[in-house]
């Protein structure tokens, strides 16, 4: 046994020890009546009720932003799925543009081309028209040359005359 517990010394009432250990009895039966243990459960539950509603609130954030980001990962996967639908349209719409493109590019060749060909016909048949009557006028004038002539010996004659100047305008 500890040497401050012998009956002799310890309680002994000049032994300080004693007095010690009896205003420590004292102290805690005071702290006991006045309420204090229930004082510190009752603060120590309400931190305890505290920190669980933290927790709580806490554990319901994670689920709404889990909640969230499943939501954004689902838009995500939806915008690209929609980007790539979009993507496929477009490459589709640009082979039929570039197809209708093709079919208009030779259809205004094709109609430049038989333009083309239309105006040199039309430059041919003006050419020939303007040998045709370059020849008639030449004709004329060779014909009234070789008639002048030969009537130049002979006597004029009116009549003749007025058919050699309707000549030139008969043969046009």
């Amino acid at each position: 046994m500890p040497h401050f517990l012998d009956f002799g010394h310890f309680y002994n009432l000049s032994n300080p020890e004693l007095w010690v250990g009896i205003g420590l009895i004292l102290f805690f039966a005071i702290l006991v009546l006045a309420g204090v243990p229930k004082l510190v459960a009752s603060v120590l539950d309400a931190k305890a009720v505290k920190i669980q509603s933290e927790l709580d609130e806490a554990a319901r954030l994670r689920a709404e932003a889990e909640a969230l980001l499943a939501q954004i990962r689902a838009e995500k996967a939806e915008a690209e799925a929609q980007a790539a639908e979009m993507l496929r349209t477009a490459e589709v719409e640009a082979r039929r543009l570039e197809a209708e493109a093709k079919v208009k590019l030779e259809e205004s060749m094709a109609r430049r081309q038989a333009l083309a060909e239309r105006r040199i016909e039309q430059a041919e048949v003006q050419a020939m028209a303007e040998v045709k009557a370059s020849a008639t006028d030449l004709a004329a004038k060779a014909a009234e040359q070789i008639l002048a002539e030969r009537l130049a010996g002979q006597k004029s004659d009116p009549l003749l005359d007025s058919a050699i100047a309707q000549l030139g305008t008969r043969l046009n």
